[in-house]
């Protein structure tokens, strides 16, 4: 009961909350050069997507976290990069070159005009929205934080993505729907 009463009370402060409904969108790959439409990830049973960056000090320090978490889930779930920083050190290419040297074989996709950043309300890197895919629609069952230590993964005592993929691939309720991320800000255009 705590924890549902903590996620109405942080959704107030949020214009969108674990439990809605996501559209499809299409965005480039900056890994593949191709477009990448979530509609293509419905018929599994997880989709992971995380707000990232090439530069941001916090995407750094979780980098090696998401490709273990991206590694951990590989068949259960499926993984999307988003990008929607409009800094040049942000650019497309710069994505490109980023992907391939983080070591992960995941869509890393461009959301420069920031239409799904808005969509989601994402406002952080990295910032986390585990979606279960139903009917061809999308709903969110969780959306924050990766886990509750930023700075250390050895001192993580809460890995809140992991325990939501797990709970969502093994059909039991999740515990924790909602979390507030920590990282740099996302610059609005």
């Amino acid at each position: 009961m705590k924890s549902l009463i903590f996620i109405s009370v942080f959704c107030l402060f949020s214009r969108f909350c674990a439990g809605q409904q996501v559209t499809n969108f299409t965005l480039k790959d900056a890994r593949t050069g191709s477009n990448v439409s979530l509609n293509q990830f419905s018929s599994g049973k997880v989709v992971v997507i995380i707000f990232t960056s090439n530069e941001c000090p916090f995407d750094k320090e979780y980098r090696e976290r998401i490709r273990m978490t991206i590694e951990s889930f590989k068949g259960s779930a499926a993984f999307l990069l988003i990008n929607s920083h409009p800094e040049a050190e942000e650019s497309e290419d710069r994505m490109a070159e980023a992907i391939a040297q983080w070591n992960m074989e995941v869509p890393y996709l461009a959301d420069k005009q920031q239409v799904v950043m808005t969509a989601f309300d994402a406002r952080r890197s990295p910032e986390a929205f585990v979606l279960k895919p139903s009917g061809g629609k999308f709903q969110v069952v969780y959306k924050g934080a990766i886990d509750d230590n930023p700075q250390s993964a050895q001192a993580v005592t809460a890995d809140y993505l992991k325990d939501a993929i797990e709970h969502l691939v093994s059909g039991k309720p999740l515990t924790t729907a909602q979390t507030r991320a920590a990282g740099c800000s996302i610059r609005r255009k």
